[in-house]
């Protein structure tokens, strides 16, 4: 029994009038027909399952729709079209340094963080040690949040996320935060909650790591899904794609002659 699915889903944006103009305003255009509406698809019918444990690695070009699909999947918003089911608890780590403070110094920071993804002043007590050693910030506790690096704010979000066992875990870019020092320790967290059973979906510009990590992926480009399935063979068409070596059209076809 899939862990994950996502069916046929789609995500339009509307842009024009309406979000430059006053509702009044925007009526009566409406009934002279004097308004301008443009949609933007950001994703087009995606379709894809994960089991218990599976690591799927989602690749593209910027603006490939990527980000926009993990907010679907994670349930901060509904797919124009389509449906997606989930089975289990979701830690979504997106946007990692967005929604602190920075009035507010890092312990109550953290504290804050820990309040919005539920968890309860005891257990914030007992594990905001190991969330302050983890994030390197032993010497930062009473700085003013605004005060901190752009890195540093993401490793503490990273750190206070990361501390639960989800059953499905969503990382958007997250494995890349901080130097080279926190990456592999970060990468080290990930693998220990991935060995714990969570189904994982990665995002990042890194195919080394995808490679590494990932035991299937999801190849998006301008919201199309180009292909879903075995990392290594995916993989190797994108870098041709990427190095110019076959044309987009090219490597969908070959690929979907490869799954026949």
């Amino acid at each position: 029994m899939s862990v994950l699915e996502v069916n046929d889903v789609s995500i339009r944006y509307l842009t024009g009038d309406f979000k430059d103009i006053g509702l009044k305003e925007y009526v009566m255009r409406k009934l002279t027909r004097n308004y301008r509406v443009t949609e933007f698809w950001a994703d087009r019918h995606i379709s894809f399952k994960l089991e218990k444990g599976e690591m799927l690695g989602i690749i593209g070009s910027n603006g490939a729709g990527k980000s926009t699909l993990l907010k679907v999947v994670s349930g901060i918003m509904e797919p124009t079209e389509g449906w997606v089911k989930r089975k289990g608890n979701i830690a979504a780590l997106l946007e990692l340094a967005s929604g602190f403070d920075g009035e507010l110094n890092v312990k109550e920071n953290a504290y804050l963080r820990g309040a919005m993804l539920g968890y309860t002043r005891k257990f914030m007590d007992e594990t905001y040690g190991r969330i302050i050693e983890f994030a390197e910030l032993q010497d930062f506790q009473d700085r003013p949040f605004k005060q901190l690096s752009s890195g540093m704010k993401s490793r503490l979000a990273f750190s206070i996320a990361s501390l639960v066992q989800p059953d499905i875990l969503i990382l958007d870019e997250v494995l890349s935060v901080g130097d080279g020092a926190f990456r592999k320790k970060s990468e080290e967290k990930m693998r220990e909650i991935i060995a714990g059973g969570a189904t994982t979906i990665l995002v990042s510009h890194a195919l080394s790591q995808v490679q590494e990590l990932c035991t299937k992926v999801l190849w998006l480009e301008k919201g199309n899904q180009i292909a879903f399935g075995d990392t290594d063979i995916i993989c190797g068409f994108y870098q041709q794609y990427l190095d110019r070596k076959i044309a987009l059209d090219q490597a969908k076809t070959e690929l979907e002659r490869g799954t026949e």
